[in-house]
This record gives C-alpha cells, sequence and structure tokens, in this order.
C-alpha cells in the first residue's frame, strides 16, 4: 500500500484562482441580462409607439378632411404617455399631400419612438 501523497488535491492559490475566473464570467452574465432586458422594454415601446402612429394616420385617412400644418394630440398606449404630432403638407408636386406622424414619450424629451410618412390625396383641405 502506498501513503496519500501531500501534493494530492489543489492549492488554496488555485481555488482562489478559478473562483476569481467564475465570478468575472457571472458578473458578465449578469450584465448582459440587464441589457438583454433593458432592450426589450424599448423594443416593445417603439412597437407600441409604432401602433399609436399607425393608428392617428388611419384616423386621418377615415376622417378625410387633412388640415395643413402641424397638430400634437395626445395618443396614449396602457402604460406609455405618448404624443402623436402629424404634419401636413404639400408634397413636391403639388398634387398630393405629404402626411407624417411622430410619437414622442411625453415623460421624456428624447428623439421620437416612431415616425410614419406617407402621400394621400386631398380630398378636403381645411383652411390654413
Amino acid at each position: 500500500m502506498r501513503a496519500p501523497s501531500p501534493q494530492a488535491g489543489f492549492t488554496l492559490i488555485e481555488v482562489l484562482v478559478a473562483l476569481a475566473i467564475i465570478a468575472v464570467a457571472m458578473s458578465a452574465a449578469v450584465r448582459v441580462a440587464g441589457l438583454m432586458t433593458q432592450s426589450s422594454g424599448i423594443l416593445r415601446d417603439r412597437s407600441i409607439a409604432m401602433i399609436a402612429a399607425q393608428g392617428r394616420m388611419a384616423e386621418l385617412q377615415l376622417e378625410g378632411r387633412l388640415p395643413m400644418g402641424m397638430k400634437a394630440v395626445e395618443c396614449d398606449q396602457g402604460r406609455l404617455t405618448l404624443r402623436c404630432e402629424q404634419i401636413i403638407g404639400t408634397a413636391e408636386n403639388g398634387r398630393l399631400l405629404k402626411v407624417g406622424v411622430q410619437v414622442f414619450d411625453r415623460s421624456q424629451d428624447a428623439p421620437p419612438l416612431a415616425k410614419l410618412e406617407t402621400l394621400l390625396t386631398p380630398q378636403e383641405r381645411l383652411p390654413q
């Protein structure tokens, strides 16, 4: 029979180095998970803002009366407090109307969450 060698097993330094490597890897994983959660929240807000822009554009098309100029209306969606800004003007050719809708978060001073533009034929114009 052999006697157990005093060199068997890991030294304290080896164990500490392994724990340090695991700690660095875990902190990187937690950071990535946090960024993914934040990105999915921003994506969700942008998707909801695009739905609000599409809804406002549909309202304008159904009204049939397109007032020239800019107008801002509240277009909240669920927990999001949104502001829709519609801009209606003549297109370059002069026969069509350029209709744009931008959606902003009212709780922040930030760039628009969504933008939507189209060209429409003028059915009825309101006086400016």
